[in-house]
């Protein structure tokens, strides 16, 4: 087998059925259009009839990835969901990713178990934070990056300042796959720099796929048929000058993360979606190599081999099930197969894998190395969970991150303290919460990255488990995970039992109060290091 240094960007020839996968994530800012993107591409994926629009009224609000209660309620994504449908000739593996910061954990795990990203932007607010904190995450992963400029009918900044905005902020060379012409009211649709094609948006019906004309060239006399002449004149002029300043499109520098298509569209008005998606699948990565310990996982190889990236408890409120979800990296999986459960080193049947629309879901008799599975289980996967047909692999590179709000929960009825253990332990192990018993008193101290994630938990656990619950402010501020030679942190952790604590893998962890707790065991104790981020390694 050749080194895995060549085989990154050079992959053999892949069997056919796993060469057109592509998996990808869709990353944004809260508020861009994410979720009404991700509607239509299961539109045009032919897997649903109709979108459900997110900002409509009533049960026509409902969209297909947002299953939790609280997500239909707000309209807000909060749980990254994993959707699997065809495009044409290939099968996409789309995962919607929360919008909101204080869910960013979720997202920076998700983008572990896909192979590019789709960053959406807001052509009126062009590169907003979140935007800029979860392309760094794609950036130390040396993502591809395909973005989708949305909200082009609506006041929009003007095309070259959104593109140098995202040179700047972002670093990356941008390359324009497709040119607005005219935005606003005025946006009629967009000239197809690609394929040299007019695509012309029909605002009449939301659902429509838009109209394609065939030109040849910005010469061709058709354009006058469709565009009034002061915005072809623009175009023409804008066109020119773009292919002047900005580079052309190198599929090598796309697939190496250092160069960014960009198209401009409408999603409400479906607009734009299906060049965007047929960018996917003509340039998208197709599945790649996994790094893991000892080495590393090519997806051509026969034996299946797989990891569990997220863990979502009660989507079907009916049964009190846990889906573990796993990107298989290798191999041709079929249903019943009995896996090597690495952490546990003992051996799991798969009888009901599912494959998602949203929270629909279907038995998978089948699934390929790029594919993304669910196994409904009762608690023993977790994640970073490694599953292999035998080999002892560690799937690296899936974070957890110290939680920056911390409080304590009590629950209201003191005689149903075990069921609010058993709820937060659920939630621990899913990745929704930071859980921490500390060594001296009872009760639990959950850690949390946004407050927003306070009003989640305590809705879910009143949802799923009938037990009202109030949170209280902590003593502590933060949580660091301490790392070192076992008898030095033993020591520690006698002399420091007011400030110690263990997550839900029976991990120490200090809380502190403040910034001189930390520097304080910095100094007294150099044997032993505290670290923000623990790598989910099982």
């Amino acid at each position: 087998m050749p080194p895995m240094s060549d085989r990154a960007h050079n992959i053999p020839d892949l069997p056919a059925e796993i060469a057109r996968r592509r998996t990808f994530a869709i990353i944004s800012h809260p508020d861009a259009g994410k979720t009404t993107l991700t509607e239509k591409f299961l539109l045009y994926g032919g897997a649903i009839q109709m979108a459900g629009q997110v900002r409509a009224k009533g049960e026509a609000r409902r969209t297909r990835s947002d299953f939790m209660q609280m997500e239909k309620d707000r309209g807000i994504s909060v749980s990254a969901s994993a959707m699997s449908f065809e495009f044409g000739e290939f099968w996409f593996n789309l995962v919607d990713t929360p919008g909101h910061s204080d869910f960013s954990e979720d997202t920076y795990r998700t983008l572990t178990a896909v192979d590019a990203a789709v960053m959406v932007i807001d052509g009126a607010k062009g590169v907003e934070s979140q935007t800029q904190k979860l392309f760094e995450v794609c950036r130390l992963r040396d993502l591809p990056i395909l973005t989708f400029c949305n909200k082009m009918d609506r006041e929009s900044r003007d095309t070259f300042e959104i593109i140098d905005e995202i040179q700047e902020n972002l670093a990356i060379d941008v390359t324009p796959a497709s040119w607005p012409i005219g935005v606003g009211r005025e946006f009629l649709g967009c000239y197809d720099m690609l394929n040299d094609r007019l695509e012309l948006m029909d605002r009449a019906d939301r659902n429509t796929v838009a109209k394609s004309v065939s030109i040849e060239g910005l010469d061709d006399p058709k354009l006058a048929e469709h565009i009034p002449a002061e915005l072809l004149e623009k175009l023409r002029e804008d066109v020119e000058m773009a292919r002047e300043l900005l580079p052309p499109f190198n599929r090598q520098d796309f697939l190496d993360g250092t160069l960014t298509p960009i198209w401009f569209g409408s999603a409400i008005n479906s607009f734009g979606v299906r060049e965007l998606m047929r960018g996917i699948s003509d340039f998208g990565p197709e599945p790649q190599v996994r790094p893991a310990h000892p080495r590393s996982i090519s997806p051509d190889e026969k034996k299946v081999a797989g990891f569990v990236f997220k863990v979502q408890a009660n989507m079907d409120p009916k049964h009190r099930d846990r889906v573990a979800f796993v990107r298989l990296c290798s191999g041709h999986f079929k249903r019943g197969m009995k896996v090597h459960h690495v952490r546990t080193k003992k051996p799991m049947a798969v009888s009901n894998p599912v494959m998602f629309l949203a929270s629909d879901r279907e038995l998978a008799e089948e699934a390929w190395a790029g594919d993304i599975i669910g196994i409904p289980n009762h608690g023993q996967l977790r994640i970073g969970d490694a599953l292999t047909e035998g080999e002892e692999l560690k799937f690296t590179g899936i974070p957890s991150f110290a939680p920056e709000l911390l409080q304590s929960v009590r629950a209201g009825d003191p005689m149903k303290a075990k069921h609010l253990d058993k709820a937060l332990q659920q939630f621990a192990e899913e990745g929704a919460a930071k859980i921490f018993k500390p060594m001296i008193g009872s009760g639990a101290i959950v850690g949390v990255v946004g407050q927003l994630q306070f009003e989640v938990l305590a809705s879910r656990i009143e949802l799923e488990y009938g037990l009202p619950v109030r949170f209280e402010p902590s003593q502590f501020t933060s949580a660091r995970w301490v790392n070192g030679p076992q008898a030095e942190i033993d020591r520690f952790a006698n002399t420091n039992k007011g400030h110690m604590a263990t997550d839900h893998d029976g991990d120490p962890v200090f809380l502190t109060r403040l910034q001189w707790d930390i520097d304080r065991v910095e100094r007294d104790w150099p044997e032993l290091s505290l670290t923000a981020i623990k790598q989910m390694m099982v």
